[in-house]
């Protein structure tokens, strides 16, 4: 059954709108009843009782805010009248006991993937060009328009038709509005596309705008993040283009992959144009070797896998008020089952852990694990604030107008991603997991930075919770969308796949969602269905500068 509010924790003193409520109205919850003193929009919040300046306002059992002004009951809790508010943190005892999910229905579960020498096994099988420095990202685009319409990897040009058609309209004298009026049909024949190699899922072609210029600890962490990826359980092979005077040097990378994968067996052709000379030369050497290297890459097949060998990362953008109720504690449930199956998953974003720093502490396996965390969040938090900024700063315009209006309250449920499982390890950007169980990595709250560095980290899936919509995905990884409300999700089908929003509307529990997400991840993990993001073409990656970004 439906309810239209919900409290989240018991030691909560504000309740959640799970619809519109208007002004007057008498909702009823466990057998209390509240009247609302103003109209409150589904995913808001109202206090149970009257709040004066000062009072602590808590959320998922934690504290989140500060009343600013006087709040009647029922009124709705907003930026003009709390403030961001979180508790202190410091090493505490260890609370590693939880409650391990029933995994019978997993027991024995395999996906189809592509087995690596290290034991590791992809979700994929995809060759890597990448550029050391940024100088070498037009010869990347030459190879990638060179090679991806030959090897039949090149995406459908179904919007060059669309132009096409409104072209030929202009031509023939239509007008503006009748040029307005024209609906978008796709043509199914071009998504028919033959590759050339069967095994191969992809060839992809990364840009960016690092490599030189900025800081040696810049150019060092690329490296790092780009060797993350060339040991990637989904990459078969890589191609290394480098100018050769840059502060990412040849040297630097080797060395970050030789730390992950001492015995790395990967064909890796790495291409210097000032040693190789001509621009002629470096294009064809680089085609050839690529070409030679999917050719050896193509003997891999698909063989069945335990699902301990996956590794899913666990992120969330565009969030809203129904997030931390839906979404996030459904993966978190996918988590905890999967940890409980011997695989990983990492938990990221730290500036939106903040005022959860305690408990995911406290979940540490070790002291040494835990102090690592806290010593990595509150060099965070300081660098935020002589920066002029800090997590308080963190919601985005978006999430405040959807019922986020403190990060504690973002954070919180936020958190709610990493299930109740123990911390095996604490990682920072852009370390590598080597343990199963839950990883906490540090990278910014920035969904595309934290995305590229959980992918970087290992995850050969990604599980992406959204209330609002967001069009992301990784060159090397599916990214999977999960959207917190029904809403999002019939408006935005072409984006999300899987939707939570039968939680809000009483149609399945947590528990039963986060079961069908994992049955879902070993479907795509096995090639069976195909990502929404890996659909569209989405391949964002942004690394992080160890600036400040939230």
């Amino acid at each position: 059954m439906k309810k239209s509010i919900l409290k989240v924790h018991p030691d909560d003193n504000v309740v959640v709108a799970l619809r519109d409520l208007t002004k007057a109205e008498v909702v009823e919850l466990d057998g209390k009843t509240y009247t609302i003193a103003e109209d409150i929009q589904a995913k808001h919040k109202f206090p149970e009782t009257a709040l004066e300046p000062g009072d602590s306002i808590f959320m998922y059992g934690v504290l989140v805010g500060k009343a600013q002004t006087h709040i009647p009951a029922g009124a709705r809790i907003s930026t003009a009248n709390v403030k961001h508010a979180s508790t202190g943190f410091q090493l505490g005892q260890r609370r590693t006991d939880w409650k391990v999910p029933d995994t019978s229905k997993f027991e024995g579960r395999t996906f189809m993937g592509y087995h690596r020498s290290d034991g590791s096994v992809g979700t994929a099988n995809h060759w890597l060009v990448i550029p050391l420095v940024f100088c070498e990202n037009r010869n990347v685009d030459v190879l990638k328009e060179s090679l991806l319409d030959e090897l039949g990897f090149a995406r459908p040009k179904k919007y060059n038709q669309f132009a096409k058609q409104l072209k030929q309209l202009y031509s023939s004298g239509r007008s503006v509005q009748e040029i307005l009026n024209v609906q978008f049909q796709e043509d199914e024949q071009l998504a028919r596309i033959e590759r050339l190699f069967s095994n191969i899922d992809g060839v992809k072609f990364i840009t960016h705008e690092g490599g030189c210029g900025g800081t040696r600890q810049d150019a060092q962490a690329l490296c790092g993040l780009f060797a993350g990826y060339a040991t990637h359980s989904n990459v078969c092979g890589v191609t290394v283009l480098s100018l050769g005077c840059q502060n990412a040097q040849v040297a630097m990378l080797e060395e970050e992959i030789a730390k992950r994968m001492p015995n790395f067996d990967k064909p890796l052709y790495i291409l210097e144009q000032q040693k190789v000379g001509s621009e002629t030369e470096l294009i064809s050497q680089a085609l050839k070797k690529t070409f030679a290297g999917l050719m050896i890459a193509n003997q891999n097949e698909r063989k069945p896998a335990p699902i301990s060998k996956l590794c899913i990362g666990l992120e969330c953008g565009g969030s809203d008020g129904f997030s931390g109720i839906s979404a996030n504690p459904a993966i978190g449930y996918t988590s905890d089952l999967l940890v409980a199956c011997g695989g990983s998953v990492i938990l990221s974003e730290f500036p939106e852990l903040c005022g959860v720093e305690q408990e995911m502490s406290d979940r540490c396996v070790d002291e040494t694990k835990a102090n690592r965390f806290i010593e990595i969040m509150r060099r965070y938090a300081q660098r935020a604030k002589e920066s002029g900024s800090g997590f308080d700063m963190n919601p985005s315009p978006g999430n405040i107008k959807d019922g986020l209006i403190t990060d504690a309250i973002k954070s919180a449920g936020a958190a709610k991603k990493g299930g109740t499982s123990p911390v095996t390890d604490v990682l920072d950007y852009p370390e590598k997991v080597t343990k199963p169980g839950l990883n906490l990595l540090c990278t910014p709250g920035n969904d595309v930075e934290s995305t590229t560095a959980e992918v970087a980290a290992g995850a050969n899936i990604v599980l992406f919770t959204t209330g609002l919509g967001t069009p992301t995905g990784n060159p090397v990884a599916p990214v999977l969308k999960l959207s917190s409300n029904t809403k999002l999700y019939e408006k935005m089908k072409d984006i999300i796949d899987i939707n939570t929003g039968t939680i809000i509307e009483g149609e399945e529990t947590i528990e039963q969602a986060g079961e069908r997400i994992l049955d879902y991840v070993i479907k795509v993990a096995s090639g069976e269905v195909v990502a929404k993001s890996v659909k569209n073409g989405q391949e964002d990656f942004i690394p992080w500068k160890r600036g400040v970004s939230l």
